[in-house]
């Protein structure tokens, strides 16, 4: 357990602080527009290392790119804290996705490497959405006690400091039996896979990207409502592990679902939990047979990492500009459309295992 909890702690705090703008974005920028722009600037950092941070793991291990994110998670959090606006905010939010994106990636690669890599990764994923939860609320709540929108990013700099340190207990898991990654023939037999994790991933970032414009709630309000989706993706990663999902069947289903609910959230707020769970149930089958694979697992989840932020990234600032631009029901409709369709070309893939 002392090897597992400084990546528990690692990849709640990482969350909890990327999170903690989201119930206050109204603060940080004006218009649906800039608030996707600046909600999305940290899923670009983490986009563009969640790659190289995997591919990383596989050559030198995983544990100095583990050490590396929770470092760059704290500095990027004081720079937010003294330049909370404008373009340097902008920067340091891309800062602090690079620096989640290489803990990610390794912090996967470590857990889907280890013997009970199902039960390990579960609890990683778990972390990962508790500390989404515990981001959106604490933020919330400390803007209307304290009335600073900068309270939450505060509380959570500062866990990142016990965080970094404990980071240095962390050891590298025992890698045997994996085969050597081609990253090509990866990408050619999973593409369909990786496809669908850029929606269907992605979708939970670009609902909760644009409903606080939508709503106008306050953001204690706002921050229940969205903690919703996270806590019904924690109860399913935590559960999903103990069922044999096959990816096609599994994600068709899924994305047919996921269609239905988010278009459901325009109307009400009780389809979040429905849109989290479902995301878990792809997460935990997509994780379990990339294990499956016995491909090094630094590429391969470096990979679904890739997808996954890619959506956030795309999905969140495209859902914004058409929000602000056309209207909140078209952006709805255009997140709902894109989930459905996803049901269509996963029959495409070549997946292969040697499970």
């Amino acid at each position: 357990m002392l090897q597992k909890l400084p990546v528990l702690l690692g990849i709640f705090v990482v969350m909890a602080l990327s999170n903690a703008v989201v119930p206050v974005l109204p603060d940080f920028a004006e218009g649906a527009a800039l608030q996707g722009v600046v909600y999305s600037a940290y899923f670009l950092g983490a986009f563009l290392t969640v790659l190289p941070g995997g591919i990383a793991s596989d050559r030198i291990g995983s544990v100095p790119l583990i050490r590396t994110g929770l470092l760059l998670t704290l500095a990027s959090g004081v720079c937010i804290l003294l330049f909370p606006s404008g373009l340097p905010l902008l920067v340091f939010r891309v800062v602090e996705g690079i620096g989640a994106g290489l803990f990610l990636s390794a912090a996967l690669a470590w857990a889907n490497s280890h013997p009970s890599s199902g039960q390990l990764s579960g609890y990683v994923m778990a972390a990962l959405n508790l500390g989404l939860v515990v981001g959106l609320l604490a933020a919330g709540w400390l803007d209307a006690v304290l009335d600073s929108h900068l309270a939450g990013i505060a509380l959570f700099t500062v866990l990142a400091v016990p965080a970094a340190v404990m980071g240095f207990a962390v050891r590298e898991s025992e890698r045997v039996g994996f085969a050597k990654a081609d990253l090509a023939g990866v990408v050619r037999n999973y593409f369909w896979l990786f496809a669908a994790a850029v929606v269907l991933v992605g979708m939970t970032g670009a609902v909760a990207a644009i409903y606080p414009g939508y709503t106008g709630n306050n953001p204690s309000v706002l921050a229940l409502q969205l903690a919703t989706i996270n806590i019904a993706t924690v109860v399913a990663v935590l559960v999903a592990p103990r069922i044999n999902f096959r990816p096609v069947p599994t994600i068709r289903a899924a994305a047919i679902l996921m269609g239905a609910a988010v278009l459901a959230s325009y109307g009400t707020p009780y389809a979040f939990p429905v849109i989290g769970a479902l995301s878990g149930v792809i997460i935990v089958a997509t994780l379990a047979f990339l294990a499956e694979t016995r491909i090094e697992q630094g590429v391969m989840t470096g990979l679904f990492n890739t997808a996954s932020y890619a959506g956030f990234t795309f999905l969140s600032a495209v859902a914004g500009l058409v929000a602000g631009n056309v209207g909140f029901l078209a952006a709805f409709l255009l997140m709902a459309g894109m989930a459905a369709a996803v049901a269509v070309p996963i029959g495409r893939c070549r997946c292969e295992y040697r499970g």
